[in-house]
């Protein structure tokens, strides 16, 4: 359900972002540190809002990946914890001989 709710929450703030962009269809003037250029408003606004949404996106992977992660490493401790490795047996030196029952 949750889901749902993001889902429709993302649509309608798409649909407000391109009601705003057509609307704003004239040209303006754009500044870069390097260039200067006449773009139109429609074009500063999608791309503005593409690139916020991939830089978002590319955060929540990373932080995704990086839980996903921990909860491999909690689950490999807890795993450990529960059951732990199989006892080893104790080697013998080549000095020592074994104990035998007659």
């Amino acid at each position: 359900m949750k889901m749902q709710w993001i889902l429709i929450c993302a649509l309608i703030f798409a649909l407000i972002t391109a009601v705003f962009a057509v609307v704003n269809v004239e040209p303006v003037q754009v500044n870069f540190i390097f260039a200067q250029t006449s773009t139109p408003l429609i074009l500063v606004i999608l791309t503005s809002t593409l690139l916020g949404g991939l830089i978002v996106g590319l955060f929540g992977m990373v932080r995704q990946y990086k839980l996903n992660r921990k909860v491999k490493h909690l689950e490999k401790q807890l795993h450990d914890a529960v059951l732990p490795p199989a006892a080893q047996p104790v080697k013998e030196t080549a000095g020592e001989a074994s104990p035998t029952v007659h």
